[in-house]
């Protein structure tokens, strides 16, 4: 009982009244009571150590220790998952306010796209002309 409740378990068990039972090889039944032909209950031959076991465990959880490496890796878990969550949430929270920014941008260059071309064809009536604005020319090196 003593090593099971300090966690020393194998991979695949677990702080509780299978394993309990596992280590000296006896069956769980004997942890609980039974009933006699006539109906009427008796303990089972190991319901002591059973209860003794649930009180100690009990006590340990209540105290903050958690006896099962599973249970202590299952709260690590979902601690992590919590954390995640949150941090999801905030990219989220980014993204959307990135969306938002660049359909806003879009908006506006097209607008300003669409004054440019308005205003080049209005400058350029039907009888404007358009010359070419000469550049200075550099002799070449």
């Amino acid at each position: 009982m003593d090593r099971v409740l300090s966690g020393q378990l194998q991979p695949h068990q677990r702080c509780d009244p299978k394993t309990l039972a596992q280590e000296p090889g006896v069956t769980r039944t004997g942890f609980y009571p039974r009933r006699n032909a006539d109906g009427s209950v008796r303990p089972g031959p190991y319901q002591h150590l059973a209860r003794e076991f649930q009180r100690r465990l009990a006590a340990l959880q209540q105290a903050g220790t958690i006896a099962d490496p599973r249970g202590a890796q299952i709260e690590r878990l979902k601690h992590e998952v919590d954390q995640l969550g949150a941090h999801l949430a905030r990219q989220e929270s980014v993204i959307n306010q990135l969306t938002e920014f660049k359909q806003r941008a879009v908006s506006q260059l097209a607008a300003q796209h669409a004054e440019i071309e308005h205003l080049r064809s209005a400058s350029l009536g039907p009888t404007a002309v358009v010359r070419s604005v000469p550049t200075p020319h550099r002799p070449r090196l």
